[in-house]
């Protein structure tokens, strides 16, 4: 006989958050498919579309909140760790192995270390990646030293990963006092780089050295534990069409401009610091807030979420392709847009695929191996 204890029982979903997250998932696909044409950071289209990811620290925190904070007299430390690594791990793996898949057709000039790799460093680098363990810039095999060059996103689970270390250890035990205080320091942190730094942005924090380890920690600490925050203080905001009103707001901030330019470097810094310290946790408050009222709106958004992680951890090596295909011919944006609307549809139901015959099965499985009781 077997049961399920009441602390692995399923919380019910914010549904508005979850189609946030996938209309911030489908964002960052189109931000790098435009990025590929923009040559630098001043001039890309969807131009803040990397803060999808400050965004998605922010909702983790305060979905992590959500699901835990009131389950720690019923679990351990270890049964968090293995509900989140249930959650999270197998979706990585098969992302590695995609990026594996894909290496060799990615060569060009884009890619120099690619037509030198050997099958076996690849392939050491792919069961690597999906430990999550980095990798550091010595090991790189793409020309790009990042952490997890099969599958460059995979640097914000790493991140994702060390926040929800930090949650279970010690800040799950902060008073809303020190944990607002916490929060505060963080903030200033993050202000610090954004306004004072050498680029005026947050972009980075995907490889293992000083100033990218910098950026990631100030990318993660403030966004991810706000979210916590924001949970604990629960003052929601309710209106009616959240979902659009959310929808729209990460849209149209995503989309700014640069702004500033090289001259003023550190006005776009502080554009992304009221974005991060500000807008981002409005958002989630007022999404948290919301109810869905249609049945087709509400399918809307449970398809947006279910495809939003798998989405966002599996397109990056159909994007590798899109960049090395545009170097390699020279392809201009006028001409290449079409490859990148058939990219982000492939993208689409590689995740929906990778979510139904893998990721919900193998979950699935694991939940039962290692986390129904035995009575």
């Amino acid at each position: 006989m077997s049961k399920t204890p009441a602390y692995l029982e399923s919380k019910s979903h914010y549904e508005i958050l979850d189609g946030l997250r996938g209309v911030a998932s489908i964002i960052v696909v189109a931000f790098h498919v435009f990025e590929t044409y923009s040559g630098n950071r001043f001039n890309q289209i969807i131009n803040h579309g990397y803060l999808a990811v400050d965004f998605f620290f922010v909702l983790s925190g305060f979905v992590v909140a959500y699901a835990y904070d009131d389950r720690w007299g019923k679990m351990t430390t270890w049964d968090f760790y293995k509900r989140r690594l249930i959650r999270l791990q197998p979706m990585v793996i098969m992302g590695s192995i995609i990026g594996a898949a894909l290496f060799y057709f990615q060569s060009g000039s884009a890619f120099p270390l690619i037509a030198d790799t050997p099958v076996w460093k690849m392939l050491i680098v792919m069961v690597v990646g999906a430990t999550l363990v980095p990798l550091l810039p010595s090991m790189d095999i793409r020309g790009w030293q990042e952490m997890h060059p099969l599958n460059g996103p995979a640097w914000s689970l790493f991140f994702e990963y060390i926040a929800n270390i930090l949650y279970a250890a010690i800040v799950r035990k902060f008073s809303k006092t020190l944990l607002s205080i916490f929060v505060f320091i963080t903030a200033c942190f993050l202000i610090q780089y954004l306004v004072f730094g050498p680029n005026g942005d947050v972009i980075g924090g995907w490889s293992i050295d000083k100033t990218q380890l910098h950026i990631g920690f100030a990318r993660l600490l403030y966004p991810f534990f706000s979210g916590v925050l924001l949970f604990r203080i629960g003052k929601l905001i309710h209106i009616k069409g959240a979902f659009a009103v959310c929808s729209l707001l990460i849209i149209v901030v995503l989309a700014v401009p640069r702004i500033g330019g090289t001259e003023h470097l550190w006005m776009n810094g502080l554009y992304e610091a009221i974005v991060i310290i500000i807008i981002f946790p409005l958002i989630v408050a007022i999404g948290a807030g919301g109810h869905m009222t249609g049945n087709f709106a509400t399918k809307v958004c449970k398809f947006l979420g279910d495809i939003s992680y798998p989405l966002y951890i599996t397109h990056y090596p159909l994007i590798y392709l899109h960049i090395a295909w545009v170097s390699n011919n020279k392809i201009p944006m006028g001409e290449g847009l079409l490859g990148g609307l058939v990219l982000l549809i492939v993208s689409v139901l590689i995740a929906w695929a990778c979510l139904k015959l893998y990721d919900e099965p193998v979950r699935n499985w694991l939940k039962k191996r290692y986390l129904v009781k035995r009575a």
